[in-house]
């Protein structure tokens, strides 16, 4: 994975982070308060979230749910969308004459991994690296066997991709690699709201688990989708070149070309309606159908036209047709907006007007809610201990003395306001 950042500027108006040690959870017990969305069993409605459709497991099935609402720029139906006026020149300039790659097969250390976890899954901690300042904190509900992608000796991007079916939150690690107690280290970590739009999430020019600013795991092709007929969102893509810049639903560029020309992170191609898809057999079908009414979106700078999916036994020698699908039967939409250091959106980031403990002195292991009001908040987090929550309040029953952080997150930056719970 490539990535690059931003300089330090003006425009940048959210608060930088650094979050590099590890808080025992012994030390701050939590359980979830009716309604909050933290903590083993917790959760907004519990197993009534519609994420309760998904099995468990590694390359569980996600039983119809798609993440994100139907509205997100991942499940938007652009089979009528403009294409770019450039289209034919990025094609070729950019894309090259190449076939299609789908980047999975059943190789298990090929593509991208994903494990479903329920409300039993334990909370552990994270330990952030490189990307600190752009991740979200932990603890995050990752078991300590959760695939990693390449394998745990892969020498890659070691992708962890981890989906709560009891909250409804898709956790995602990049670099990742777990640590004898269950806790994990990560370079990059991202918190996303299965329930929410998933493009409008994570503040501008924030990196994720991905180099474009991106949830990884909508944009997989997965065999639980092909082998129900039908796939309902855009698939994710890489290309050897991007400029810096970035077009929605991406939010972080990842520039490794200094041709103004090159492709932006974000940008989508569509396969033509005109190509015809008969000859391909049915599972086949399913995945490029999907390709004309959603498309592909670029997420990373990698291998020409290589998509991402999710390695698994049941795939066959079928998937080599895709092998066959030529660039030339791809478009460019049209790119609008583009945005870059200089352009990109601001705005004011989420204001926590409080954020207070029920008892600020308890015995060991003793109750406290922890109660807050934040506006303009599109996602909180509560550590140590909780982590994403969707509701105002959580129980935390600390072991020791414990100072627990509220972050309040939007598109344009992040807001902190600590409260410390004494334990005699």
């Amino acid at each position: 994975m490539f990535r690059d950042h931003f300089p330090c500027n003006p425009y940048r108006l959210w608060f930088v982070f650094t979050i590099l040690l590890v808080v025992s959870l012994a030390g701050c017990g939590v359980t979830s308060a009716p309604g909050s969305g933290g903590g083993p069993g917790g959760g907004p409605g519990g197993g009534n979230l519609a994420c309760s459709v998904m099995s468990t497991g590694q390359r569980a099935s996600l039983g119809g749910f798609v993440p994100f609402t139907s509205n997100s720029l991942w499940n938007t139906d652009i089979s009528s969308a403009p294409v770019d006026p450039n289209s034919a020149t990025i094609m070729s300039n950019w894309v090259g004459a190449v076939n299609m790659h789908p980047d999975w097969g059943t190789d298990p250390t090929y593509g991208i991994p994903y494990v479903v976890v329920d409300g039993s899954q334990a909370m552990v901690n994270v330990n952030l690296g490189a990307y600190g300042d752009e991740s979200d904190p932990g603890p995050m509900p990752v078991p300590a066997n959760a695939p990693v992608e390449g394998g745990s000796s892969s020498t890659g991007d070691r992708h962890v991709l981890v989906l709560d079916s009891n909250n409804c939150f898709l956790y995602e690690m990049y670099n990742a690699s777990v640590n004898s107690n269950g806790s994990w280290n990560a370079d990059s970590t991202a918190v996303w709201d299965l329930l929410g739009m998933g493009n409008a999430q994570r503040p501008y020019t924030w990196t994720s688990a991905d180099a474009a600013g991106l949830p990884i795991f909508p944009g997989l092709v997965r065999y639980d989708e092909v082998a129900a007929g039908e796939i309902q969102h855009a698939f994710r893509f890489t290309l050897p070149h991007t400029r810096a810049a970035f077009t929605p639903p991406a939010s972080h560029l990842a520039s490794n070309s200094s041709d103004p020309t090159a492709p932006p992170m974000g940008m989508r191609l569509r396969l033509k309606a005109s190509y015809d898809i008969s000859g391909f057999s049915t599972n086949v079908q399913t995945i490029l159908t999907a390709m004309k009414k959603y498309g592909l979106i670029l997420a990373d700078n990698g291998s020409a036209l290589y998509v991402t999916g999710v390695s698994d036994s049941r795939w066959s020698t079928e998937l080599d047709q895709l092998k066959t699908v030529p660039s030339s039967a791809f478009e460019v939409l049209q790119i609008n907006p583009v945005y870059t250091n200089s352009n990109y959106p601001t705005g004011s980031a989420p204001t926590i007007s409080s954020f207070t403990a029920s008892a600020t002195h308890v015995s060991s292991g003793g109750s406290v809610t922890l109660s807050w009001s934040a506006s303009n908040a599109m996602y909180t987090i509560v550590s140590p201990g909780a982590g994403a929550v969707r509701d105002t309040s959580v129980i935390v029953k600390p072991m020791a003395t414990t100072t627990y952080t509220l972050y309040a997150t939007n598109q344009y930056g992040r807001t902190s306001a600590t409260v410390t719970v004494n334990v005699p």
